[in-house]
């Protein structure tokens, strides 16, 4: 029976702070602020403890945060765990999934990397970062078709900006459309003069 009984005050004693918790968000706060601090002061582990003393399943927020300190803490395992249950609560929010590549990318996981980055492009299709490093990925397999397709979707609500125009030079290069990719390395030229891999691909090309 003295089992029993402190068995039920165990579970009696973790539902009343788990009420407490939801009904206090004055402690959610201060935990935050605590891993703030930690944060800034480099103590990626005290800043995961502070929430970890408040940590809720359920909580999106908690779990995101969470994700981003154990990768600074270079608990990539545990990292990339926290960031899969905030996608759970909220599929259709993108930063988890942004969030989960980088510690993805530290364990090199690549096909989980590009799974995230097409699922961010299936609820955001225009998003140029996602179109931008999937785009990377696949230049970097040398299909050279897939990652044309991306970066000209940069490139065109971008015109402007230097590293899409010189991958999408690049790919056409390398995809033998030499002319497209001469207008694109002197474009590269215009925005940065003098770039040493605009250079190099005018050079091959006769």
């Amino acid at each position: 029976m003295e089992i029993l009984r402190k068995i039920t005050f165990a579970i009696t004693f973790t539902v009343l702070v788990s009420t407490l918790m939801a009904q206090n968000p004055a402690a959610l706060q201060a935990a935050f602020v605590k891993s703030y601090e930690s944060e800034q002061a480099g103590k990626y582990s005290d800043a995961v403890n502070a929430l970890k003393a408040v940590y809720k399943a359920d909580s999106y927020v908690l779990n995101t945060r969470l994700g981003w300190l154990s990768y600074l803490a270079k608990q990539y395992t545990e990292s990339v765990s926290y960031y899969d249950k905030s996608i759970a609560l909220k599929p259709y929010a993108i930063e988890a999934r942004f969030g989960c590549v980088k510690p993805l990318s530290a364990l090199e996981s690549w096909e989980k990397v590009k799974s995230h980055y097409e699922q961010i492009l299936k609820i955001d299709p225009q998003n140029t970062i996602a179109n931008y490093w999937l785009g990377v990925i696949y230049y970097n397999r040398k299909d050279y078709a897939n990652a044309t397709k991306l970066f000209e979707k940069t490139v065109n609500l971008y015109p402007l900006d230097y590293d899409s125009v010189i991958m999408l030079a690049w790919s056409k290069l390398n995809s033998g459309k030499s002319a497209d990719a001469k207008v694109l390395f002197n474009q590269a030229l215009i925005l940065r003069p003098d770039d040493s891999s605009a250079l190099s691909g005018l050079k091959l090309i006769k």
